[in-house]
């Protein structure tokens, strides 16, 4: 995972995309504590579905801003 790689204080996100079977894509974001190799998290998915890769990473890394910015 990781195409594009965030990090806030001792956090770090991971945004990527995934290909679905129905030719659409989907971002997920994995947020893990930094440091921590093993990447036991659960990715979270962003809730839309977009027809290009494009647009799914650009939804993918608008979460991993979101979600860091609610980690205090």
């Amino acid at each position: 995972m990781a195409a594009v790689t965030y990090t806030k204080s001792s956090w770090k996100a991971e945004a990527d995309i995934q290909r679905l079977p129905n030719g659409k894509y989907q971002g997920v974001v994995l947020i893990t504590p930094m440091g921590r190799e093993d990447n036991d998290g659960e990715p979270r998915a962003v809730d839309a579905v977009s027809d290009t890769a494009h647009e799914a990473l650009e939804e993918a890394k608008a979460l991993a801003h979101r979600l860091l910015g609610d980690l205090q």
